[in-house]
């Protein structure tokens, strides 16, 4: 797992974790406007005194969990890729299979990460730990698509904004997933992806030719 920036704590890991786990729970029951310390203090078994003493406020915790959160499933899809091998488009595929399966894929972390969403507006400590975690997947679609575009040999394109592409094609089929886990199939939601960058890679062709005529 990546670093947890500001939000790390001197708390013994396994209190840590069931404070982390308790706050998500909470969240995914109560919403935002439920939550509170001393709810998650029951949830977690850990003391409202401790909490207070190791977070600032609610916000802090929330954001210490958003964080934990994202970035423990993106440490998951790293794993899925290196896993993968060496080939560029097999690395790429197994972003796209690892971040539209389970865990990912689940009712209960996508309903969190709704609320999490739904924070961003009113906390700055919420939106800087968005940034942060939005930043490291971007960076990681950014590398697997510049590898799949150099070994085809085509032109490459704004590698910046194609990965903001995916991830907003990723947000809106976690959201709608969420929403109704009947509208489409994790498989369906994996073939878009692919059909996406084939698509991209088919464009940078054409445009390629084009230019060369």
């Amino acid at each position: 797992m990546g670093e947890l920036g500001k939000f790390e704590r001197k708390l013994p890991e396994e209190r840590r974790r069931a404070l982390i786990e308790a706050t998500l729970a909470c969240l995914a029951r109560e919403g935002h406007a439920g939550l509170s310390i001393r709810k998650i203090s029951q949830e977690a078994g850990i003391s409202v005194g401790l909490i207070n003493h190791h977070y600032a406020s609610k916000d802090e915790l929330v954001g210490h969990a958003y964080e934990t959160l994202s970035l423990g499933l993106l440490a998951n899809i790293r794993d899925k890729v290196e896993a993968a091998g060496a080939d560029p488009r097999a690395r790429l595929s197994a972003y796209f299979r690892a971040s539209l399966s389970a865990p990912v894929l689940e009712r209960s972390t996508l309903r969190t990460w709704v609320v999490f969403w739904g924070m961003i507006d009113h906390s700055t400590i919420m939106t800087e730990v968005h940034d942060r975690t939005y930043a490291e997947y971007r960076r990681l679609l950014e590398t697997l698509l510049a590898a799949v575009w150099e070994a085809s040999g085509r032109p490459m394109p704004d590698l910046r904004l194609a990965a903001i592409g995916l991830v907003a094609i990723h947000d809106g089929l976690w959201l709608e997933w969420c929403l109704n886990p009947h509208t489409f199939s994790s498989e369906e939601a994996i073939g878009l992806c692919e059909q996406w960058t084939d698509s991209m890679l088919a464009t940078q062709a054409a445009m390629s030719d084009e230019r060369q005529n």
